[in-house]
């Protein structure tokens, strides 16, 4: 053990008196006797004019202690030259308007409500949105509107797609036949997703506004700030880990099935006979197919099985891969459990996935993805 006890590093941070900061590593001393030095050595870069560490005449310093003491005076003096000021580290004042951290702005929205009392029907126009997130690669967004009235979620409407665009015009009204008098217990949600073609549509944000606190005797026309939409709870279905390869010179992506987990109980002893479909989209449509094996009764099936298909270095933007996990049943239809897409015009892990291959040519990039729902109804994108 060296002389004078253990040594181990410190950290000390201390305020100067002009309220700046100093924040020292030094090989302190283990016990009590090191740490009261290292109080007293504090103290001292708390006061700008002291040269050195205060001595203690009550006990003679160790001589372990009378090198911290002269390198904490060397490294406060060094620290002094490299150490912002506290006042450098705040963000500058903000002026009119401005605010000191950034929000994330979601965008907006526009819409109008009247009540029709002949009819007995809530009409809810979507007229238009401006400054929405942009969730694609590009820069931009496929935006369109979901209106429904809590608590009945089932029934609902939704606007048609526009493309790549952050101030959509939509012009659209929907009608709910609602009592007047139950209105009030009701919220309408109007929420603005990104359409995505070959993947879970993304939330880009919503507006709720209780019925209760609207005067519908005149129509009403306004604009709300979108709000972040709670996450949906979804079935859990499993999870699929795959890898992605693409040799530019030849022209061949490879996807290789390594295995899945979790996935869900289908057959009646509360297993699954679980096959994976890979297909090959170019433009929507499916151009070639390839599958697995059937692994029989597993919910978490093991694979590692490799499909190749020729894309060009051309076309390798613009097509897709859809991944669908089916159990197979010998006397009737083989049901779907759940799919997961992958490729340039994905969003989330999908994409995320893609461009890692694109960006490692050659080298076979796994990944794991969560299962979406195999049926999901999308609405159809505007001319």
């Amino acid at each position: 053990m060296p002389r004078g006890g253990l040594r181990i590093p410190v950290r000390l941070v201390a305020q100067r008196a002009d309220g700046s900061w100093s924040s020292l590593l030094f090989e302190g001393l283990k016990g009590r006797t090191g740490w009261a030095w290292g109080a007293r050595a504090l103290g001292c870069l708390r006061r700008k004019d002291c040269k050195s560490p205060p001595s203690c005449s009550r006990s003679p310093q160790p001589p372990g202690l009378q090198r911290l003491t002269h390198l904490l005076t060397r490294v406060a003096s060094a620290t002094a030259l490299v150490q912002p000021e506290v006042e450098e580290l705040e963000p500058a004042p903000s002026g009119p308007g401005k605010q000191v951290a950034e929000k994330h702005e979601l965008g907006r929205l526009q819409y109008s409500l009247d009540y029709d009392f002949q009819s007995g029907q809530l009409l809810v126009g979507i007229l238009q949105a401006e400054g929405l997130a942009a969730l694609d690669l590009g820069g931009s967004s496929d935006p369109y509107v979901r209106v429904y009235l809590l608590p009945d979620k089932r029934r609902r409407h939704e606007t048609k797609v526009h493309r790549q665009t952050l101030n959509p015009h939509f012009g659209e009204t929907f009608a709910f036949k609602v009592p007047y008098v139950e209105l009030g217990g009701r919220v309408l949600v109007m929420a603005v997703y990104d359409f995505d073609r070959f993947s879970r549509n993304d939330a880009i944000g919503e507006v709720r506004v209780p019925m209760s606190s609207v005067d519908l005797g005149r129509p009403v026309v306004a604009w709300r700030e979108l709000q972040a939409a709670p996450r949906e709870e979804q079935e859990k279905l499993g999870d699929i880990c795959f890898s992605l390869r693409y040799v530019p010179t030849a022209g061949k992506l490879t996807v290789i099935v390594l295995e899945a987990k979790n996935l869900k109980k289908m057959d009646v002893g509360g297993l699954s006979d679980p096959y994976v479909k890979v297909h090959l989209l170019q433009g929507g449509k499916k151009v070639r197919k390839k599958k697995t094996t059937i692994k029989k009764n597993t919910l978490n099936p093991y694979y590692n099985e490799a499909f190749s298909f020729e894309v060009p270095c051309d076309q390798v933007q613009k097509v897709q891969v859809e991944l669908t996990v089916l159990d197979y049943d010998k006397l009737g239809k083989n049901e779907a459990i759940g799919r997961v897409a992958v490729g340039a015009a994905a969003g989330g892990a999908g994409l995320r996935h893609w461009a890692d291959m694109l960006a490692n040519p050659r080298r076979p990039i796994a990944q794991w993805h969560s299962l979406r729902p195999p049926d999901r109804v999308r609405p159809p994108p505007a001319p």
